[in-house]
């Protein structure tokens, strides 16, 4: 008979002694990994209540489909939604490359919401793949899983409190606490030298101050160390290996082996075990872990503890809605460099760190060289859920040919901003064209401390954009020839063979001929059941040759169709609807009757310029004055993009001021001058915004004469009126104006169109030019009622109006300053541009005609 002395609980497990023998006390991995995600929870619960819904993410990494990856990953996915963890699990097929899965890995690494990566292992691959090479892909600080050698370095070397420790080490670590063992001084033996277990076992041990000895297979006194182990950590993945006679007395037993070994009695012929003798240990052990249910739920605890902490680590630094970036100060010299100078003294950021900075991800990003960068259409979708930030539009009074520093300010304000004011802004600014580089205006990448750098690269080097319209113009009017030519020398049949060719005995229709037969009324996609008559409809274009467009005026209209295009989709779409000429009919002949020409079109655009990257403020700068520039902004680009600006900032100088008011040079003509700028402040509250006066001052203008602009500037209505000095200071000089612009951006908007887009196209040129310049009505020639009557006829009557005049004056003569009055718009031609969306007048005297730069 035994007689039992007592009965102990400690932390759960029962320890059994009695006369004759002690029996360990089993140390539950499942309760004590409940306890520690229930502690998670409630931190997850703290983070997403302080920090507006804010969730710890995950994500796991799968090559293949292998059954015991799936049951791992299903215990974390399990165990990351009992915590309130985000966790997602991407899988790739066993056909996955190196390169992709590290693709996988720099775009979770490159994701914000992701706090915790895990790399399931093995890679289940048919391509050789190096697991190494995968694994210290992840970023360290991402690294929930410890396996990074900069993480397993850190740990090698004690810095514990700076590293992720491996979780089923620190699993195991937890498990060892529960027991009520202190490690310090302690005698540890680890069996195994793996990177999961062994090794950093080792180091957490050694770094938790026991003495270590690690020993694997070919240790051959294996029994003898074991016997003077007080804690004994077991991570060798042979079955039983470690028998309970080696175990020393009171031990503390930590067994991570997951083994299958044949089992008759159990349904699937085999059961699980780990790598020590469980039934002979537990009887000289004073602590031990069962297998299962021991370290296997820690390891899953411990990953969730990571990225718990990992999230934890990203809030420290993260501040909502605002960018991670780093801004460059630089101090003004004296006297002033030239531009170039100033140019080439500063250190352009590389555009890779910058894109990372603003939040974009690397496949979003084309470099284009060291300073410049394409930005994928596909950033856009991802981030269709963020709110719109504030729309700033610049614009300016009519100006001399030397401009008025609209592109300058149009930075400066953007540096205010985000330098001093610390809110996410950026400039979108149109690319120069040759025409401006090397015209009087300079080469319009701003000036002086606010310039778009390196100097010489941005406003010489083109990104390829204006080449490829070129060719895509060019390969529109040799389609154009090219089907003129034949449809003379060829039969409808031959014309037809050629259009839709027999290919392996069969005929088929393209994307594009199914929409034209649709435009013709042929509702057939066969065309072996074309008749002839529909055969001759199909394939004849009979373009009239006196109404084919000109290469000039499709490539403005391409241009124009870039900048209103919010998506490849929607560019492919208006890219077919250009008309290029009428048939004898009457009709409108388009790139789509052209046969898919609008499909190597296509591939001119490869970014979107309007990009929104989560910004809190984007300045945009309208072409020329507030007169010709805002309003085909607001009336056409607003119209298609449904984006409505907050704030109209408004470039004035004093020397055009001085201009507009005429002979001599002193304050009374500059005062005179201002009825120019208080016509151009009315033009631009037409639209129900509030207006802001940003003086762009130079070294000649007298603080009489700045005051006496600003003055004038606010009786003529304006929310505020500012002098900007950032030419020579950067954005220092601007943040007056970026503080206006903040505090009118509060203002309840009341943004308005000119005119509605159904009233007939006369009145709606009626409308722009009353309004906007101040005639006494329009003219229009023979030509231009002609082909406005064509363009009604042919529905294109509901589209906006652009018209094209001299932006030297108010007026359509280039001569007229100050507010010319009492004067006839002479309207001497129209053209229709349907594939951009809008009807284009031209004047008489018009000395500037590419639309395109008015968007």
């Amino acid at each position: 008979m035994f007689a039992v002395a007592a009965c102990v609980l400690r932390r759960g497990a029962l320890r059994y002694r009695d006369s004759r023998c002690t029996m360990a006390t089993i140390v539950s991995g499942n309760k004590t990994s409940q306890q520690v995600k229930e502690r998670l929870k409630k931190e997850v619960a703290e983070m997403k209540n302080q920090f507006s819904g804010f969730r710890p993410g995950l994500v796991v990494l799968q090559v293949g489909d292998r059954d015991d990856s799936n049951l791992y990953i299903s215990m974390k996915l399990k165990a990351a939604a009992e915590i309130g963890i985000n966790a997602n699990h991407i899988r790739l097929p066993e056909t996955a490359t190196e390169d992709e899965v590290l693709r996988s890995i720099v775009a979770v690494n490159e994701n914000p919401a992701v706090h915790g990566l895990i790399v399931q292992l093995p890679l289940d691959s048919i391509n050789p793949i190096n697991t190494e090479k995968v694994t210290n892909a992840v970023a360290p600080e991402k690294d929930v899983d410890g396996l990074t050698s900069i993480n397993a370095g850190k740990l090698s070397r004690g810095d514990l409190g700076d590293c992720f420790i491996p979780c089923t080490p620190n699993g195991c670590m937890e498990l060892i606490s529960q027991t009520g063992v202190s490690v310090m001084g302690k005698n540890a033996v680890v069996i195994g030298r793996s990177k999961i277990v062994g090794a950093p076992m080792h180091d957490l041990l050694l770094w938790n101050h026991a003495t270590v000895t690690t020993c694997h297979s070919k240790t051959p006194d294996l029994a003898e160390q074991v016997g003077r182990a007080d804690i004994l950590v077991v991570g060798a993945g042979r079955a039983e290996m470690v028998k309970g006679e080696w175990v020393k007395e009171g031990a503390v037993v930590i067994d991570c082996g997951i083994n299958h070994i044949p089992d008759s009695s159990k349904a699937s012929g085999k059961r699980v075990v780990g790598d020590v003798h469980y039934p002979s240990a537990k009887e000289r052990a004073g602590f031990i872990t069962p297998v299962p249910g021991g370290v296997g739920p820690m390891t899953v605890a411990m990953l969730m503890k990571n990225t718990v902490e990992s999230a934890k680590c990203f809030l420290q630094t993260y501040t909502p809605g605002k960018w991670n970036i780093e801004y460059k100060k630089k101090k003004p010299h004296e006297p002033q460099p030239s531009d170039a100078e100033i140019s080439w003294s500063c250190q352009s950021k590389p555009i890779g760190e910058l894109a990372r900075e603003v939040g974009l991800f690397s496949e979003e990003v084309e470099p284009y060289g060291r300073s410049r960068a394409k930005i994928q259409l596909n950033a856009l979708k991802r981030m269709e859920k963020q709110p719109d930030g504030k729309y700033v539009v610049v614009t300016g009074i009519t100006s001399t040919p030397l401009g008025e520093g609209k592109r300058t300010i149009t930075l400066g304000l953007a540096q205010a901003l985000g330098a001093h004011l610390n809110i996410n802004a950026f400039a979108c600014i149109q690319e120069p064209s040759p025409g401006s580089c090397f015209g009087t205006r300079g080469i319009v990448v701003g000036g002086g401390y606010s310039q778009i750098i390196p100097l010489e690269e941005v406003s010489l080097k083109s990104s390829g954009q204006n080449e490829l319209i070129s060719a895509a113009s060019r390969l529109v009017m040799d389609a154009i020839k090219a089907h003129a030519h034949y449809e003379n020398k060829l039969s409808e049949k031959a014309l037809f063979d050629l259009l839709v060719p027999l290919r392996k005995g069969q005929r088929s229709v393209s994307p594009a001929q199914l929409n034209r037969l649709k435009k013709l009324g042929i509702e057939k996609s066969d065309p072996l059941t074309f008749t002839g008559t529909e055969i001759r409809r199909f394939v004849q274009l009979e373009i009239d040759p006196d109404t084919a467009t000109d290469s000039g005026s499709l490539e403005n209209e391409i241009m124009a169709i870039l900048s209103l295009s919010s998506s490849e989709e929607e560019m492919q779409q208006r890219l077919a609807k250009i008309v290029v000429a009428t048939n004898k009919s009457g009709d409108p002949v388009t790139t789509e009757d052209l046969v898919r020409c609008e499909r190597p079109i296509g591939h001119a655009i490869e970014r979107c310029p309007e990009t929104c990257l989560d910004a809190n403020c984007r300045v945009t700068e309208s072409g020329h004055g507030a007169d010709i520039g805002l309003e085909k902004f607001f009336n056409i680009k607003c119209h298609y993009s449904d984006l409505q600006p907050d704030v109209v900032v408004m470039v004035a100088t004093v020397r055009t001021l001085k201009m507009h008011g005429g002979a001599p040079p002193n304050l009374k003509q500059l005062e005179r001058g201002c009825c120019h700028l208080r016509r151009q402040v009315e033009n631009a509250q037409a639209f129900g915004l509030p207006v802001i006066v940003a003086v762009n001052k130079f070294s000649s203008d007298t603080d009489a004469e700045l005051e006496l602009v600003c003055g004038q500037a606010r009786q003529a209505g304006a929310f505020d009126a500012v002098q900007c000095t950032n030419w020579s200071e950067g954005g220092a000089g601007a943040l007056a104006l970026a503080e206006a612009v903040q505090r009118a951006s509060k203002q309840p908007g009341q943004f308005r169109f000119l005119y509605d887009p159904q009233i007939p196209a006369a009145d709606k040129l009626r409308t722009v030019a009353q309004k906007m310049y101040g005639v006494k009505d329009i003219v229009l020639s023979p030509k231009a009622k002609e082909k406005l009557a064509l363009y009604t006829k042919q529905g294109f009557g509901n589209l906006p109006v652009c018209i094209a005049k001299t932006p030297l004056s108010l007026s359509n003569d280039p001569m007229l300053k100050g507010v010319p009055t009492n004067f006839m718009l002479p309207i001497t031609d129209i053209r229709a541009n349907a594939g951009a969306g809008f009807l284009c007048c031209l004047t008489e005297s018009t000395v500037y005609a590419d639309v395109s730069q008015y968007y």
